[in-house]
């Protein structure tokens, strides 16, 4: 005898909301005391292999403001190119909830190898980056590529499958003073950083 299911409507989608920095950053959140510190919030654990850089950046709404409640993940090789980290002092991976006053992000990193692409071709140095605040219903996934890496750049094949060239530079950080590089992130307008569909 078969019985007729009963199904559920999908739950409409929801923005990350004021909580989202709760449950992810909580010391941020000024919930102390659930971890030394929040998970993501060092990527290095010791003396690490390459070229140590720091990336900052805020990220701007469509009327070119900055958002005071976003956070920013990043997922990087190491300094060899690896993925899986052979490095054990680094592990590839940060979180950081922006500044609430100056919108700011950091990442105290490592500048990261070429990796081979699925081809074998080798990828420029890259950081995936993945951006939730209030107003994005999905997370939004781009690329930070390092604008003195011109011949790597050049010759990657993701980059080489973009269309529209010119907006290109939106995916590139800029290098500052003490091995600085600066990474604006636009949600929309006319400086929207290429989003990748994940």
């Amino acid at each position: 005898m078969s019985s007729k299911q009963k199904l559920l409507p999908e739950t409409p989608s929801q923005t990350a909301g004021p909580y989202v920095h709760i449950g992810c950053t909580p010391n941020f959140a000024e919930m102390a005391g659930m971890y030394d510190e929040d998970l993501g919030a060092s990527m290095k654990k010791g003396p690490v292999k390459g070229e140590e850089i720091t990336i900052i950046g805020h990220v701007f709404d469509g009327t070119g403001k900055v958002l005071q409640d976003a956070m920013v993940e990043i997922w990087q090789a190491d300094a060899d190119g690896a993925v899986a980290s052979g490095d054990p002092n680094f592990t590839g991976w940060g979180r950081s909830a922006v500044d609430m006053e100056t919108g700011q992000f950091r990442f105290d990193t490592v500048k990261p190898g070429k990796v081979p692409y699925l081809d074998g071709q080798p990828q420029a140095p890259h950081v995936t980056i993945w951006v939730v605040a209030r107003g994005i219903n999905v997370g939004l996934h781009t690329r930070l590529y390092f604008e003195d890496e011109d011949e790597a750049n050049a010759a990657d094949p993701i980059l080489s499958k973009i269309e529209h060239k010119s907006r290109i530079p939106t995916l590139m950080a800029k290098k500052q003073e003490d091995r600085t590089y600066l990474f604006n992130i636009h949600l929309q307008g006319e400086h929207e950083t290429i989003f990748f569909d994940m």
